[in-house]
C-alpha cells in the first residue's frame, strides 16, 4: 500500500520548483497531496530569515539553483525579480484544487517561463489559461485552504519549503529527495543506532541575542 505524503510548498522557492519537476520519481511508492502555502508565514512563525534575506546567501541560491537545474536537466529562467509577492499564485493553486498537473504548470510559469503575477499581461494570460476568473482568488475557502496548510505545517514541525511530511516525519528541501525515497522503500538505515542516536543530540552553546541600541 502506498503512503500519504503532505508536500508542503511556495512558489517563491525555485528549489520547490525543482522538486516538484521529481516528484514523479516518487509515484510508485506515494500519493502525493500538493499542500500550497506562505512561506513568509513559516518564517514569521519559526523566526528567521529566508534564503534571498541575507546576501552572500541570495548569491549562492540562486547559483546552486541553476547548476541543479542544469544536473538534473530542468530548464529554469530566473523571474526578473526575487522575492516576489507569491500569494496570486498560491490562491490560484488551491482554486484549482492543487492537482499535480495544476502546480507544475504554476511553477513553470515562473522559473521556466520566467514570469511573474506582476506582468499583468502574462498573469491574465495564465488565468485564461487554466479558466479561472480573478474574482475567484478572493474566495474566503481559497484563503482559508492556505491557511489550513500553513496552520497543518506548523503542527508537522515544517520550518521550510519544499517539506514532504510522512509517518509524522519531515523530509526537508531538494537534497532530501534521495532520504525520502528511502524512507518509502522501507531502508534499513532508518532503524540503525547511527540514524537513532542523531537525533538525540542535546543542545550545547547557544548564540546570544544581539544587544539592543
Amino acid at each position: 500500500m502506498k503512503k500519504q505524503v503532505d508536500w508542503y510548498f511556495d512558489f517563491i522557492s525555485p528549489f520547490s520548483y525543482l522538486q516538484a519537476e521529481l516528484l514523479h520519481t516518487l509515484d510508485g511508492e506515494a500519493d502525493i497531496a500538493c499542500r500550497p502555502l506562505l512561506f513568509a508565514g513559516l518564517l514569521n512563525h519559526w523566526d528567521f530569515r529566508g534564503p534571498a534575506e541575507i546576501g552572500p546567501k541570495r548569491t549562492w541560491t540562486y547559483e546552486h539553483c541553476a547548476w541543479l537545474a542544469h544536473r538534473h536537466g530542468i530548464p529554469i529562467t530566473m523571474p526578473p525579480h526575487h522575492p516576489f509577492n507569491p500569494l496570486p499564485l498560491l490562491r490560484l493553486c488551491a482554486a484549482l484544487g492543487s492537482t499535480r498537473e495544476a502546480v507544475l504548470r504554476l511553477f513553470r510559469f515562473v522559473w521556466r517561463d520566467g514570469r511573474l503575477p506582476a506582468d499583468e499581461s502574462a498573469w491574465q494570460e495564465l488565468l485564461q489559461e487554466m479558466r479561472v476568473e480573478p474574482a475567484r482568488l478572493e474566495a474566503p475557502e481559497v484563503k482559508q485552504a492556505l491557511r489550513a496548510n500553513g496552520d497543518a505545517a506548523i503542527a508537522a514541525g515544517v520550518f521550510g519549503v519544499p517539506t514532504a511530511v510522512v509517518d509524522n516525519r519531515i523530509f526537508w528541501g531538494l537534497d532530501a529527495t534521495d532520504m525520502l525515497q528511502a524512507w518509502l522503500r522501507g531502508d534499513a538505515f532508518f532503524d540503525s543506532p547511527a540514524f537513532i542516536e542523531a537525533a538525540r543530540v542535546q543542545p550545547g552553546q547557544q548564540r546570544q541575542p544581539k544587544p539592543s541600541a
